[in-house]
Protein backbone atom coordinates (compact mmCIF):
# COMPACT_ATOMS: atom_id res chain seq x y z
CA UNK A 1 0.00 0.00 0.00
CA UNK A 2 2.48 2.44 0.94
CA UNK A 3 4.39 1.85 -2.90
CA UNK A 4 0.41 2.67 -4.39
CA UNK A 5 0.97 6.13 -2.55
CA UNK A 6 1.44 9.12 -5.06
CA UNK A 7 4.72 11.13 -4.42
CA UNK A 8 3.33 15.23 -3.35
CA UNK A 9 4.88 18.37 -4.50
CA UNK A 10 8.41 18.18 -5.27
CA UNK A 11 10.08 17.46 -2.19
CA UNK A 12 7.26 17.13 -0.07
CA UNK A 13 6.48 13.17 -0.21
CA UNK A 14 8.54 10.92 -2.32
CA UNK A 15 7.28 7.69 -4.24
CA UNK A 16 8.04 4.66 -1.71
CA UNK A 17 9.68 2.40 -4.40
CA UNK A 18 10.43 -0.67 -2.12
CA UNK A 19 8.97 -2.76 0.79
CA UNK A 20 9.36 -0.19 3.58
CA UNK A 21 10.16 -3.41 5.89
CA UNK A 22 12.95 -4.53 3.57
CA UNK A 23 14.66 -0.66 3.70
CA UNK A 24 18.22 -0.18 5.21
CA UNK A 25 20.12 3.01 5.82
CA UNK A 26 17.23 5.29 5.97
CA UNK A 27 16.91 9.01 5.98
CA UNK A 28 15.09 11.14 8.03
CA UNK A 29 13.30 12.13 4.90
CA UNK A 30 12.69 8.65 4.32
CA UNK A 31 10.91 8.32 7.92
CA UNK A 32 9.06 11.56 7.58
CA UNK A 33 7.73 10.71 4.26
CA UNK A 34 6.48 6.80 5.74
CA UNK A 35 4.78 8.56 8.55
CA UNK A 36 3.11 10.93 6.57
CA UNK A 37 1.78 7.72 4.11
CA UNK A 38 1.06 5.43 7.10
CA UNK A 39 -2.53 6.74 8.61
CA UNK A 40 -4.04 6.07 4.68
CA UNK A 41 -1.86 3.00 4.14
CA UNK A 42 -2.45 1.20 7.42
CA UNK A 43 -6.30 2.26 7.26
CA UNK A 44 -8.16 -1.42 7.36
CA UNK A 45 -4.86 -3.70 7.87
CA UNK A 46 -6.03 -4.58 11.41
CA UNK A 47 -9.12 -6.04 12.95
CA UNK A 48 -11.12 -3.48 14.26
CA UNK A 49 -10.51 -4.10 17.23
CA UNK A 50 -6.88 -2.86 17.21
CA UNK A 51 -7.59 -0.55 13.97
CA UNK A 52 -9.11 2.23 15.95
CA UNK A 53 -5.90 2.35 18.17
CA UNK A 54 -3.19 2.06 15.59
CA UNK A 55 -4.51 4.79 13.72
CA UNK A 56 -4.62 7.25 16.52
CA UNK A 57 -1.39 6.12 17.56
CA UNK A 58 0.02 6.98 14.00
CA UNK A 59 -1.74 10.15 14.38
CA UNK A 60 -0.38 10.85 17.82
CA UNK A 61 3.42 10.17 16.51
CA UNK A 62 2.83 12.54 13.04
CA UNK A 63 1.82 15.00 15.53
CA UNK A 64 4.62 14.98 17.87
CA UNK A 65 6.98 14.75 14.50
CA UNK A 66 5.42 17.59 12.67
CA UNK A 67 5.80 19.57 16.32
CA UNK A 68 9.76 18.06 17.47
CA UNK A 69 10.69 18.97 13.36
CA UNK A 70 10.18 22.76 14.02
CA UNK A 71 13.27 24.89 13.39
CA UNK A 72 12.33 27.48 15.35
CA UNK A 73 10.31 27.31 18.73
CA UNK A 74 9.10 29.63 21.11
CA UNK A 75 7.49 28.42 24.78
CA UNK A 76 4.09 27.90 23.22
CA UNK A 77 5.55 25.20 21.12
CA UNK A 78 7.57 23.80 23.10
CA UNK A 79 4.56 23.87 25.76
CA UNK A 80 2.76 22.45 23.01
CA UNK A 81 5.50 19.59 22.28
CA UNK A 82 5.86 18.84 26.08
CA UNK A 83 1.43 18.06 25.37
CA UNK A 84 2.11 15.72 22.92
CA UNK A 85 4.96 13.85 24.50
CA UNK A 86 2.96 13.22 27.46
CA UNK A 87 -0.09 12.26 24.82
CA UNK A 88 2.06 9.83 23.08
CA UNK A 89 3.27 7.63 26.00
CA UNK A 90 -0.20 7.40 26.94
CA UNK A 91 -0.61 6.10 23.32
CA UNK A 92 2.51 3.84 23.30
CA UNK A 93 1.90 1.88 26.79
CA UNK A 94 -1.57 1.41 25.56
CA UNK A 95 -0.34 -0.16 22.50
CA UNK A 96 1.99 -1.96 24.49
CA UNK A 97 -0.56 -3.28 26.80
CA UNK A 98 -3.28 -4.03 24.99
CA UNK A 99 -2.37 -3.83 21.10
CA UNK A 100 0.75 -5.49 20.33
CA UNK A 101 -0.04 -8.34 22.28
CA UNK A 102 -2.98 -9.30 20.03
CA UNK A 103 -0.62 -9.15 16.51
CA UNK A 104 2.38 -11.30 16.31
CA UNK A 105 4.92 -9.81 14.58
CA UNK A 106 8.01 -11.58 12.94
CA UNK A 107 11.25 -10.52 11.64
CA UNK A 108 12.10 -10.23 8.15
CA UNK A 109 13.33 -12.24 5.49
CA UNK A 110 16.56 -10.10 6.02
CA UNK A 111 16.56 -10.30 9.49
CA UNK A 112 16.25 -14.50 9.00
CA UNK A 113 18.80 -14.58 6.49
CA UNK A 114 21.22 -12.66 9.10
CA UNK A 115 20.40 -14.57 12.27
CA UNK A 116 21.27 -18.11 10.24
CA UNK A 117 24.26 -17.06 9.17
CA UNK A 118 25.33 -15.86 12.47
CA UNK A 119 24.22 -19.40 13.93
CA UNK A 120 26.13 -21.15 10.92
CA UNK A 121 29.22 -19.06 12.10
CA UNK A 122 28.68 -19.89 15.80
CA UNK A 123 28.23 -23.76 14.98
CA UNK A 124 31.26 -23.89 12.61
CA UNK A 125 33.55 -22.90 15.89
CA UNK A 126 35.10 -25.07 17.91
CA UNK A 127 32.93 -26.74 20.86
CA UNK A 128 29.98 -24.63 19.98
CA UNK A 129 26.63 -26.55 18.86
CA UNK A 130 23.72 -24.63 18.03
CA UNK A 131 20.39 -25.41 15.92
CA UNK A 132 19.75 -23.38 13.22
CA UNK A 133 15.76 -22.36 12.84
CA UNK A 134 14.60 -21.86 9.45
CA UNK A 135 11.64 -20.26 10.32
CA UNK A 136 10.84 -16.42 11.28
CA UNK A 137 11.32 -15.51 15.07
CA UNK A 138 8.75 -13.41 16.93
CA UNK A 139 9.58 -9.95 17.74
CA UNK A 140 7.12 -9.15 20.58
CA UNK A 141 6.93 -4.98 21.37
CA UNK A 142 8.33 -3.56 23.77
CA UNK A 143 8.82 -0.08 25.41
CA UNK A 144 12.26 -0.81 26.66
CA UNK A 145 14.16 1.23 24.56
CA UNK A 146 16.39 3.97 24.55
CA UNK A 147 14.93 5.84 21.89
CA UNK A 148 11.43 5.86 23.26
CA UNK A 149 12.66 7.05 26.69
CA UNK A 150 14.29 9.85 24.80
CA UNK A 151 11.53 11.36 23.52
CA UNK A 152 10.27 12.48 26.92
CA UNK A 153 13.92 14.55 26.97
CA UNK A 154 12.95 16.10 23.43
CA UNK A 155 11.48 19.37 24.76
CA UNK A 156 14.17 19.93 27.38
CA UNK A 157 17.06 19.55 25.14
CA UNK A 158 15.53 21.85 22.89
CA UNK A 159 15.50 24.83 25.55
CA UNK A 160 19.09 23.35 26.57
CA UNK A 161 20.58 23.03 22.83
CA UNK A 162 18.24 24.64 20.48
CA UNK A 163 16.84 22.73 17.65
CA UNK A 164 18.90 20.21 15.61
CA UNK A 165 18.66 22.21 11.57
Amino acid sequence: RLRKTPPFGRDTIRRIRYNVSELKQLAARDFEDILQCAIPAFEGLFPDSIDTAVQELLFVLADWHSLAKLRLHTDSTLSSLEVATRILGQHLRHFADHVANTVTARETPREQVARAKQAAKKASEPHEGSSISNSAKEKPYTLDRYKLHALGEYPDQIRLFGTLD
